[in-house]
């Protein structure tokens, strides 16, 4: 049998050759074309010297309900390597969801959709909803997966839209490559362990759902706050705020909410903390009274109630900010975010004037706007967002410079059409710099050569510390 299997690895070769001339032969004998239909035979073979070593840490059971996996190997071994590569990314979100959704839903929905588009949804059936994008910012939000990993998966979404079979293309994808997102996959998302953080905030959920904590055992919870992360910290606010407002939640679990929230709120930062006072905001601009009498409670508990804004524009111009990110990130955004692009330049008001309370939310979203998702300009909207950016006040400028630092912006830049428009960006609001110091490090950015690698250059990071407190 062993010698049977060896003459059958050494004779692989040889039957994908084979099978190649005769698919060959046959879509030639009906006229069709034969050129570039096929990855070479050498590339092929690459993926399946490499393999054992790749799927080693799968778990037996778990590999053995991983169809896609097959049918990844099957158009890899056929030399169909766009499909090939659809195939794993099939895997890869199945498996993401269903990690979701062993989790804790209403605390990753909290987490992964904003605005008015959280109403729609609520239940597992309800992720088939997410754009891919979306789904995996929701993950690292609640870190279910890692910023590295998060980095990894958004480049192999970016290359499945624009090299697979998912589009027509005419891109080339290598063995090696291949190889290399299974890899990625299997590590980052398909074999990786729940971290032991959100593990326990799983936990406290349930267990706030189920059962009443006292005032002596929410004070002993609180003490395990500590150990959160900032994320994590962040991410159980906004449960809590969900739950506490929402109309069906039972009294006793309210009363939970309100015994642990003061020993949370300290570990909260100053931009989820003011979330809550927008949707306060949303709930009185749109009559909900009951949701808003809640919001306005849960923010008593912690004497939260200055996070309120006073000025009703910023929930209006928070509100069209959301939709133009949901816009900007979803299908054919192209066109999708022009009417939005177009009324957020109407209600920032002429000259503009934006709360400082929004000015990095602002700032944000017009760069991850401006510089394009990596597949093509919104031409129609583009007029709108040069606008507002040239009219950048010099804080707001010096944040579009500070933005290379931050995750999902850094991750984009990787792409050469929106490396290409961060640095028409930074032209566009360099003269409302003047700062000398500041101008020196605004130069290195802008010239730096690959953004892939800015934060692990010593010196930059160095330098962008001292700038810190713009983001807080």
């Amino acid at each position: 049998m062993e010698q049977e299997i060896v003459q059958a690895q050494n004779n692989y070769p040889q039957s994908l050759s084979n099978f190649e001339k005769s698919m060959l032969d046959f879509l030639e004998q009906r006229n069709l074309p034969t050129e570039g239909i096929f990855s070479k035979l050498d590339e092929r073979i690459v993926i399946f010297q490499n393999l054992d070593h790749v799927i080693a840490g799968l778990d037996k059971e778990l590999c053995q309900k991983s169809v896609y996996l097959s049918k990844f190997l099957a158009a890899g071994a056929a030399g169909l390597f766009d499909a090939s590569l659809n195939y794993l990314w099939d895997e890869t979100i199945l498996q993401l969801r269903t990690r979701v959704s062993q989790f804790d839903l209403e605390y990753f929905y909290d987490n992964a959709v904003g605005g008015e588009k959280r109403k729609q949804f609520s239940t597992q059936e309800d992720l088939v909803k997410l754009q891919d994008s979306e789904l995996i910012k929701g993950a690292r939000n609640i870190e279910l997966i890692s910023d590295v990993g998060y980095e990894h998966l958004s480049y192999i979404n970016y290359m499945r839209n624009w090299a697979s079979a998912a589009h027509p293309n005419e891109e080339n994808i290598g063995g090696l490559q291949l190889v290399s997102w299974l890899d990625t996959c299997i590590k980052q998302v398909i074999s990786l362990p729940i971290p032991g953080g959100v593990i326990r905030i799983k936990k406290l959920l349930g267990n706030i759902r189920k059962n009443n904590i006292s005032a002596c055992e929410a004070e002993e919870i609180g003490t395990t706050f500590t150990e959160l992360t900032q994320e994590q910290a962040n991410s159980l606010g906004q449960a809590l705020f969900g739950i506490y407002t929402k109309d069906d939640t039972e009294e006793f679990i309210r009363q939970n909410c309100k015994n642990l929230l003061p020993y949370l709120w300290g570990y909260i930062d100053d931009d989820t903390r003011l979330g809550f006072g927008i949707k306060y905001g949303y709930f009185t601009a749109n009559g909900d009274k009951e949701s808003k009498r809640l919001a306005k409670q849960f923010l008593e508990i912690v004497d939260g109630l200055a996070y309120i804004p006073e000025d009703l524009r910023i929930i209006d111009i928070q509100s069209v900010i959301t939709n133009l990110l949901n816009a900007h990130r979803g299908y054919n955004n192209f066109y999708t975010e022009v009417p939005w692009s177009k009324q957020l330049r109407t209600i920032v008001g002429n000259p503009i004037k934006i709360p400082k309370l929004l000015n990095k939310k602002y700032v944000l979203a017009l760069v991850e706007c401006y510089i394009t998702n990596g597949y093509g300009v919104s031409r129609d909207a583009e007029p709108y967002y040069a606008d507002m950016i040239s009219s950048f006040d010099n804080v707001q400028a010096i944040m579009a410079m500070l933005s290379v630092s931050v995750l999902h912006i850094r991750t984009d830049l990787r792409y050469p059409l929106c490396a290409g428009k961060f640095r028409e960006l930074l032209t566009m609001v360099r003269p409302k710099i003047t700062n000398q110091t500041v101008l020196a490090l605004f130069d290195k950015i802008h010239n730096y050569s690959n953004y892939k690698f800015i934060m692990q250059d010593p010196a930059i990071v160095g330098e962008l510390k001292n700038y810190a407190q713009f983001f807080k």
